[in-house]
């Protein structure tokens, strides 16, 4: 034997007991509940903060793992996706209704306060075991490519990739979607908007690998909007 070596267990048994593992699979599961169960609440907050909040985070998700997927991001980095897609959006439960809800033009002191909410996300969220990395990429996902973004005025690689995939699709169904207050762009429209700023705004590899599905999801976002897809295609 190798000095070093590990002996095997006679018999080939495990080196853990029989209910130490099964503990250690509770365990896991009971994290992975408790996980998903502050996932979903925090989406029922967005859903009583505006019910259109957590239907754009629901597809943002779908979109953002496809993506993820297809970049070959890793299993966690995946996961990371999921939450900040998911609730990217948290900080606006610090941003008043009278901000978010307002049918004209931000003036300078309420979009100072309205960009303020990827950090009240982030500091939100940083305080959970766990959630720490998707705080990060939430607090990043205004971020634009060419630096001119906020919080921090990152650029390129200096973004999380979670952040640059969130911020594309995330834009994207804005533009597309209806609100209250404004009717939502014509599909056309809004590719068009998208590849404009790519490379400005947006990461053009994201955009091109979003891009590439985009025309199959819109049936579904202009349904979910109340417009017709006949007439928005």
């Amino acid at each position: 034997m190798f000095k070093g070596q590990i002996p095997a267990p006679i018999g080939g048994s495990s080196l853990l007991s029989a209910p130490e593992s099964l503990r250690i699979k509770q365990l896991e599961e009971q994290t992975s509940a408790l996980r998903n169960s502050v996932i979903c609440a925090f989406n029922q907050l967005l859903d009583l903060k505006d019910l259109n909040t957590g239907v754009h985070s629901t597809r943002l998700a779908e979109w953002g793992m496809r993506v993820g997927q297809e970049l070959g991001l890793e299993e966690a980095a995946l996961q990371n996706l999921e939450v900040a897609a998911l609730l990217h959006d948290i900080g606006k439960v610090g941003i008043p209704d009278s901000i978010l809800r307002k049918p004209g033009r931000l003036d300078a002191e309420e979009y100072a306060l309205m960009k303020k909410h990827p950090e009240y996300g982030w500091a939100v969220l940083r305080m959970l075991p766990g959630f720490e990395r998707a705080a990060l990429d939430i607090l990043h996902h205004h971020e634009f490519f060419d630096g001119k973004g906020y919080p921090a005025g990152l650029k390129a690689s200096e973004i999380p990739i979670v952040s640059r995939i969130v911020s594309v699709t995330d834009a994207f169904d804005a533009m597309v979607s209806s609100r209250p207050y404004r009717k939502g762009l014509p599909y056309e429209e809004a590719i068009r908007r998208l590849s404009e700023s790519s490379g400005t705004q947006f990461d053009p590899v994201v955009v091109k690998c979003f891009l590439s599905f985009a025309g199959d999801e819109m049936s579904t976002v202009f349904a979910a909007a109340g417009t017709s897809v006949t007439s928005a295609l």
